[in-house]
């Protein structure tokens, strides 16, 4: 049973503009070391940080906290499978509370747009 839908919009160029302001700050304390090193290793890299960050965002809707509660910005990875499917790898006092529910992460970009959807469904 679905239990939240989360969508998320960004503005690749908002992330831009944000990281070239803040630096390794900002990028440090939304990302974890693994998405840092796997963004830094395409073509665009602001556009798939841009993507992490919206699904951060969408998975904070979905689970209905918004960005306060029991997470922080690197207890939400996001990875991918052998096949390049994104996904999430949960850490800390979240990971123990989502444990038996299950995640489902689309990300769609554009030149200028990434958006993701997170949808959250009840655990068994």
């Amino acid at each position: 049973m679905v239990k939240g839908i989360g969508v998320d919009i960004l503005e690749i160029g908002r992330m831009k503009r944000s990281l070239d302001r803040f630096g390794d700050r900002m990028l440090n304390r939304l990302f974890t070391d693994h998405e840092i090193t796997y963004c830094k290793g395409k073509y665009d890299s602001y556009q798939h940080l841009a993507a992490r960050f919206a699904a951060k965002e969408a998975f904070s809707k979905a689970v209905a906290t918004g960005l306060r509660g029991t997470f922080g910005w690197k207890d939400i990875e996001v990875v991918n499978d052998s096949l390049g499917r994104p996904g999430f790898r949960l850490h800390g006092p979240i990971a123990e509370q989502m444990n038996a529910s299950s995640l489902f992460l689309s990300l769609s970009h554009s030149e200028s747009h990434v958006v993701a959807m997170v949808i959250l469904e009840e655990g068994t």
